[in-house]
C-alpha cells in the first residue's frame, strides 16, 4: 500500500503497523475502526487519515495506555471524551481513537454503559483486511457501512461506504442517496 502524503494529516499506514505489531506484542487485540479500517478492507490507502480509530477490549486499556505513555502519547479531551472513548495523541501531531469494549456472553463487544445499549455485535468484529502488506482485524464491510449513520455525513463518508459496497455487493444505504446523484 502506497502512503498518501499530505501534511495536514500525521496518520500513516507505517504507523498503524508499528502500533498493531507492538500490541500484538503485548497480548491486546485490536480490530481496526474509522477510514483506516475501510482501507484494510479495500486493501489499499484511499485518502489521508487524521487518525487512527481502534477497537480493543476494556481489559487491556491499562497495557495500552502504559504503552503509548512511553511513546509519548497523552490524552487530547474532546467533548464526546468517556472512559470507553478517547483520544490519545504525541507531539509529532499522530492521534489514536480508542474505543474500549467489554465481551457479552453472546460475543458482543459492550461499548459504553450497558443500559445505553450501544454495541459492536460479534459479527462486527469479523473484519480481515490488509495494511501495508499486513493482515489486520477490522470491523467488516456490512458493519462499517451501518455505522457510517446517526451523523452529519461528508463526501468521504459517500466515497468511503460506497468503496465498500462495490467491493462487497452491498446494497449503498438510502443517507448517501444525495450524494449518488
Amino acid at each position: 500500500m502506497t502512503a498518501i502524503p499530505d501534511p495536514k494529516h500525521a496518520s500513516s499506514a507505517g504507523d498503524f503497523i508499528a502500533l498493531y505489531t507492538a500490541l500484538e506484542k503485548l497480548g491486546i487485540d485490536i480490530w481496526l475502526d474509522g477510514g483506516w479500517g475501510v482501507d484494510a478492507l479495500l486493501g489499499k490507502q484511499t485518502r489521508p487519515h487524521e487518525d487512527i480509530d481502534i477497537v480493543i477490549q476494556q481489559q487491556d486499556l491499562p497495557k495500552l495506555r502504559e504503552h503509548l505513555a512511553r511513546e509519548d502519547y497523552t490524552d487530547r479531551p474532546r467533548d464526546d471524551t468517556s472512559p470507553w472513548n478517547f483520544v490519545l495523541g504525541d507531539g509529532a501531531g499522530r492521534l489514536i481513537d480508542v474505543h474500549a469494549i467489554v465481551f457479552d456472553e453472546e460475543g458482543n463487544g459492550l461499548y459504553g454503559p450497558v443500559e445505553q445499549g450501544v454495541m459492536y455485535p460479534a459479527e462486527s468484529l469479523t473484519g480481515i483486511g490488509e495494511i501495508g502488506g499486513h493482515t489486520v482485524r477490522c470491523i467488516s464491510a456490512a458493519w462499517l457501512v451501518k455505522f457510517h449513520s446517526g451523523y452529519t455525513l461528508c463526501e468521504n463518508d459517500y466515497r468511503d461506504v460506497s468503496a465498500l459496497c462495490e467491493k462487497f455487493s452491498l446494497p449503498l444505504p438510502e443517507a448517501f442517496a444525495d450524494f449518488a446523484k
